[in-house]
């Protein structure tokens, strides 16, 4: 879409509401970069807050609020006017927005598989038994324990160079992160190995990002028209759809991962239990025209998982929770 067909009138000044750790800094620059391309004369400012996501620090995601930790903040300064909109990793974006709010763009996606990191290490099969490997994701820490149930898995919080500098004084013997940070900050060198889905399935919208505005702002929906592409759009879509449908959130071990394939797209989506004794999968794969198909999509393969059982382990999870417990977790690995 060319920016002059658009009846709104072109915008004078734009603030982008982002977190101000580094990766998140980088990404709301580089919509910053790609908004000055399509309006040069429109004053384009970054406004940078800690979310209560990065302050604590000392517990996992899935015991002190979730996903929703890192943008509350953010959309707190657009329901003010302090901002116009918030970009967001979309893997940290809950799967149902708050009224009043809504995803005006999905930008193309970057790689979406984890990385293995390590200093001494080339992959996690060559990780002798009994080494620490830190991820701050339940999906991994369950995909870890199926395929290498030698190794000792721990909660790693914190921003992607707190991360990074725990490894590098030895707290743990690998990482795993997610490829697209790493490579977005000039990182790459750092990735010993990229893991395939067939061994880790992406989470849901990981390596896409999303702009998130107020639902009223249709002169900022028309300005970021632009940026949005379709086709991550209906891949991220369709993912967001499974993990809706299942409850998704950082208590619950789930991937979903949709890619283009000769003019299809083919969705797969697992869940586990966070130690790894019982994965489900499913996979469809359909012609999808539009949101809505992918949406559809989405819809059935969450409805083959529900079909296996998945909303036992969602229930069992969600009762753990409540009692402050986490189920099938090996001792030491909390």
């Amino acid at each position: 879409m060319n920016p002059e067909t658009l009846s709104a009138p072109m915008p004078q000044t734009l603030v982008i509401a982002s977190r101000e750790s580094r990766l998140a800094m980088w990404q709301a620059e580089h919509v910053q970069a790609a908004l000055h391309k399509l309006y040069p004369s429109c004053d384009i400012k970054i406004a940078g807050m800690t979310t209560r996501g990065d302050q604590i620090l000392d517990r996992t995601l899935s015991k002190v609020g979730g996903k929703g930790l890192f943008v509350k903040e953010l959309e707190n300064a657009l329901a003010d006017a302090h901002a116009d909109l918030a970009v967001h990793s979309l893997k940290d974006v809950p799967m149902d927005l708050p009224d009043g709010f809504a995803l005006a763009a999905i930008l193309p996606r970057e790689d979406p598989r984890d990385a293995f990191v390590s200093n001494h290490h080339d992959s996690l099969a060559a990780l002798p038994a009994g080494r620490i490997v830190g991820t701050s994701s339940l999906r991994r820490e369950a995909m870890i324990r199926a395929r290498h149930p030698h190794l000792d898995v721990r909660p790693l919080r914190g921003n992607l160079d707190t991360r990074l500098a725990k490894l590098d004084r030895g707290d743990y013997a690998a990482i795993i992160l997610a490829a697209a940070g790493l490579k977005r900050l000039g990182l790459g060198a750092r990735i010993r190995a990229l893991l395939e889905p067939d061994d880790s399935l992406p989470a849901a919208g990981q390596g896409a990002l999303g702009i998130e505005i107020r639902a009223d702002r249709a002169d900022v929906a028309a300005w970021l028209a632009p940026l949005h592409d379709p086709q991550t759009a209906a891949a991220v879509e369709a993912e967001r759809m499974v993990s809706r449908a299942l409850g998704g959130s950082c208590s619950v071990p789930l991937a979903a991962y949709a890619q283009w394939r000769d003019g299809e797209l083919q969705l797969r989506a697992s869940i586990a239990t966070p130690d790894a004794s019982r994965v489900l999968r499913a996979q469809r794969s359909a012609r999808v025209a539009d949101t809505a198909a992918a949406i559809e999509l989405g819809r059935e393969v969450s409805q083959a998982l529900i079909g296996q059982g998945a909303l036992d382990i969602v229930r069992a999870l969600a009762d753990a929770a409540g009692a402050g417990a986490e189920p099938n977790t090996p001792p030491g690995a909390r």
